[in-house]
């Protein structure tokens, strides 16, 4: 049986904890979905289609890895496509406390989708999104934390 993983983030922008989890993944699982969702709790500073395209960039070089999006609930698309997996990244215990919470509603709604938690590299360990953001704002260096193609991306935003 083929295993397939939904990878699930807002993923604004990738950095290189998410290529982290999305290569290793990779090597674990038959096929992934990176899926790109909404977070209503955040303001997106890229659009849905330009967060797709920058993890197409950045994931070509993975054959058994596929780049989609969504606005539902995860657990139905997990099930839209079949997935028997969800992967999440893990940087700290403050982020398995919330996974737990998700983790946990989502096994209610089907019992039959396992998550899979992946703890992020130690040099990702304090890297987000939204560090990354902050950081490029204000012109500073972002060349180690999100690939080159992210980099060109957050400099042609913030100009």
């Amino acid at each position: 049986m083929t295993k397939l993983a939904i990878c699930p983030g807002s993923f604004d922008p990738v950095t290189n904890g998410h290529l982290d989890i999305i290569q290793r993944g990779a090597r674990i699982f038959d096929h992934i979905i990176v899926a790109v969702f909404n977070n209503q709790s955040k303001s997106p500073l890229f659009s849905v289609k330009e967060r797709i395209h920058l993890l197409e960039e950045v994931t070509k070089d993975l054959p058994n890895v596929t780049i989609d999006s969504n606005a539902g609930l995860l657990i139905d698309y997990a099930k839209e496509q079949n997935a028997q997996v969800i992967l999440r990244g893990l940087r700290a215990v403050s982020d398995f406390e919330y996974e737990m919470q998700i983790t946990s509603m989502n096994r209610k709604l089907d019992e039959n989708i396992e998550t899979f938690f992946m703890m992020t590299n130690n040099q990702y360990s304090f890297l987000s999104s939204s560090m990354v953001k902050e950081v490029a704002k204000y012109n500073a260096d972002v060349s180690d934390l999100v690939p080159k193609e992210v980099e060109k991306a957050l400099i042609q935003k913030y100009k």
